[in-house]
């Protein structure tokens, strides 16, 4: 059944209404649905590589939309968001996400954002963990920007064979970037005192 789903989804790409169907499929997998929106925004950008920048301004804002539903799942309905979690394979504590998060939720949600990992595990246990919706908002600005941007930049630029390298690479990238991160809150800690 996800193999269907997902070939449908990618089916959508090709559609006159793609921009349309990727914006729901991005504010729904922030949410509760299964495929994420780089099943389209791949093909629509090395198709119309003129909109990249566009499809992936699209992609962003309609996953914070999305997030911002999964954060009050998780929130407003906790049965229902306990139960999704278990139907993803996440299924803990509250008391587990609530630490986590009370520690490092800034960085869950950054980290979290830029990997292959279900947004909407982030999302909803953001809202399970009652973390600060301000910063819920930056954190999901900025890490679902820099994935869809960079998808963007990369398929824009070198076109699907650095697409390539960058996928069977994906956890060094990530590493190299959360290193980045991490060092780059350090500092900052550092200067302030």
């Amino acid at each position: 059944m996800l193999r269907k789903l997902y070939d449908w989804v990618f089916e959508q790409a090709r559609k006159p209404y793609a921009e349309k169907t990727m914006a729901a499929v991005s504010f729904a997998e922030a949410s509760f649905f299964p495929i994420p929106p780089d099943v389209m925004l791949a093909p629509m950008i090395l198709s119309r590589p003129d909109r990249a920048y566009r499809y992936a301004a699209v992609c962003s804002v309609a996953s914070l939309l999305g997030a911002l539903l999964g954060y009050a799942i998780g929130m407003f309905l906790e049965p229902l968001a306990v139960k999704l979690l278990h139907i993803f394979g996440h299924g803990m504590d509250i008391a587990v996400y609530q630490s986590w998060f009370a520690t490092n939720g800034f960085l869950v949600i950054l980290g979290k954002g830029l990997t292959p990992i279900p947004f909407k595990l982030v999302t909803i246990a953001s809202g399970l963990a009652h973390f600060n919706l301000g910063l819920f908002i930056v954190a999901v600005a900025i890490t679902r920007s820099a994935r869809f941007f960079l998808e963007a930049w990369i398929l824009k630029t070198w076109g699907p064979a650095m697409l390539e390298v960058v996928e069977k690479r994906l956890a060094l990238f990530f590493v190299i970037a959360l290193v980045l991160l991490v060092g780059g809150f350090f500092l900052l800690k550092l200067l302030e005192h």
